[in-house]
């Protein structure tokens, strides 16, 4: 990867639907290089092109980071279900005081208790969670005018 990537890069964080063209003529290059950049950033998955809802803007009140303490010999497994619930848009395995961190969303307040008990509490090896519920979020996306 090299400064023409990085900048490429850069540029989609800003804006993730600026066209191949528009950033070319931005960073000087043509529209070709761009496109066979942006097709080996993918296909070396160097990035990911992906849609980032709002959750509040689908009727998703309740959003909150959860630790999880997890046996130690159950951490991986745990977190590979815990990363395949639908409620969760974000999930790694940590070091501290929490072995996984994960981000959610539901609808409600109630919701997110029913979430932590029924799916979260009942996955092999999950000894406690803590749920930091967010208040407002002040920041959402990868770029520096997200």
């Amino acid at each position: 990867m090299d400064d023409l990537d990085s900048n490429i890069i850069s540029m989609l964080q800003e804006d993730g639907r600026a066209s191949n063209a528009g950033i070319a003529r931005q960073v000087g290059v043509t529209e070709g290089t761009v496109r066979r950049r942006l097709k080996r950033l993918v296909d070396e998955e160097y990035i990911h092109v992906i849609a980032m809802l709002d959750p509040g803007k689908l009727g998703y009140r309740s959003e909150a980071l959860v630790g999880v303490m997890v046996d130690p010999d159950k951490i991986d497994v745990a977190a590979e279900e815990i990363s395949k619930l639908d409620e969760v848009s974000w999930a790694a395995v940590t070091t501290g005081a929490y072995d996984i961190f994960a981000w959610v969303a539901l609808p409600t307040s109630e919701d997110l208790g029913i979430f932590l008990r029924t799916k979260v509490g009942s996955i092999a090896g999950v000894r406690r969670t803590e749920t930091f519920v967010n208040l407002s979020v002040k920041k959402r996306g990868f770029g520096s005018g997200a």
